[in-house]
């Protein structure tokens, strides 16, 4: 069966592999994502903790133990997340992936100042589906990392999931940000900020994609219900990107989509000096995957960029 993620598949097999650290990848699915990866060739895996444990692991689970280099570590998964963060740093590699540690521990690491991964921008997480209703795939960000941004925060919000839409291969995105009405309602601040963004990517401050709103999401979704309610709009009906107001928002979407809708899908975060694999523990090998394409393909186009 045709996927969505086809196109970036074999994108992804025609670059080098991306050099990429996997955190303390002590559990089954964390080490097959890693080995599976590595066969269709978008990431060359570096694997970080306990050598002994993890060889041990891969023991039981008939997995190749000399495959990849590992850098060992204590028993101690906040060490394994900090011994990675100085890799990336050092750009020893170029990536990061979560393995089968608390995404707290995780990302304290990824933002600790020492660990010289931060940048201007603000980190954010973009989820990335191929729905069978819709024609195209779909990006919703923040569903994982910023709980409540205000309006400064989501210009950096948008922007890195513009940034991701781009290293996809989509030219101009089209960001939809996302209200529970299509009319902007001062007593609605998220309507207010809404306007506000359109206002900001048609003056340059932020570049490179289109966006309006607020819209609501059957609006944004959905050409036929913009036009039944006389919306003009740039971006109704054809988004590339869904701009969530806050976590629960996304999260809910994300968690619907998963569950729900039968979506594929993947998920990054971008605003750090490297692509950030934050994949949950119940996430399936096909999502850990799905991810690793998505941060091969922005390694190169930061690459790009540099």
């Amino acid at each position: 069966m045709s996927s969505l993620f086809d196109p970036l598949r074999q994108r992804a097999r025609a670059l080098k592999p991306t050099r990429t650290a996997v955190v303390y990848p002590m559990s089954a699915p964390a080490l097959d994502a890693a080995f599976e990866a590595a066969d269709a060739g978008y990431i060359e895996p570096v694997l970080v903790g306990p050598r002994a444990a993890m060889t041990a692991l891969m023991q039981r689970h008939q997995r190749q133990t000399d495959r990849f280099e590992i850098v060992d570590t204590d028993d101690d998964a906040p060490q394994a997340a900090r011994q990675a963060a100085l890799l990336a740093r050092d750009r020893a590699v170029h990536a990061l992936m979560k393995g089968s540690l608390h995404t707290d521990e995780y990302m304290s690491a990824i933002v600790a100042r020492d660990a010289g991964l931060r940048t201007r921008r603000r980190i954010s997480h973009v989820f990335v589906f191929g729905f069978p209703a819709y024609p195209k795939l779909l990006a919703l960000t923040d569903a994982a990392v910023n709980i409540a941004p205000g309006l400064a925060d989501k210009v950096d919000i948008v922007q890195n999931a513009i940034d991701l839409c781009r290293a996809l291969g989509v030219a101009t995105p089209k960001v939809a940000v996302l209200a529970a009405t299509e009319t902007v309602n001062p007593a609605m601040p998220v309507t207010i900020e809404a306007a506000a963004l359109s206002k900001m990517a048609e003056r340059g401050q932020i570049r490179h994609g289109i966006v309006d709103g607020p819209l609501a999401f059957d609006l944004a979704i959905s050409a036929r219900a913009a036009a039944e309610k006389a919306v003009v709009s740039p971006v109704a009906g054809d988004p590339d990107v869904l701009l969530a107001p806050n976590i629960e928002t996304g999260n809910t979407l994300y968690k619907q989509a998963a569950w729900l809708a039968g979506a594929e899908l993947g998920g990054l975060v971008i605003g750090a000096a490297v692509p950030v694999l934050l994949t949950s523990r119940a996430d399936s090998v096909q999502t850990r995957i799905n991810s690793c394409i998505l941060a091969n393909l922005y390694a190169h186009w930061l690459a790009g960029q540099a």
